[in-house]
């Protein structure tokens, strides 16, 4: 004989979720730009505070680029 299984399906909704509100969402909404794939870093807070924006940290990642470049092609 089996015994019950007194654990709540994973399939409830905790109570602090109102239904009503998760009516509207949009199925697939960010699918398209999952599949094309993502590359997430997170900065470590000591270096994240000297970069206000994403576009502060590319323009420093492309420097850092242009002088590893110019270092291969004097090593060569």
């Amino acid at each position: 004989m089996k015994k019950a299984d007194n654990k709540k399906s994973a399939d409830d909704l905790r109570p602090e979720y109102d239904l009503s509100k998760l009516k509207s969402g949009v199925r697939g909404k960010y699918a398209k730009r999952f599949q094309k794939g993502t590359n997430l870093v997170l900065l470590s807070p000591d270096v994240a505070r000297y970069f206000p924006d994403e576009q502060s940290v590319n323009a420093a990642r492309r420097s850092l680029v242009g002088i590893a470049r110019a270092e291969l092609r004097h090593a060569n």
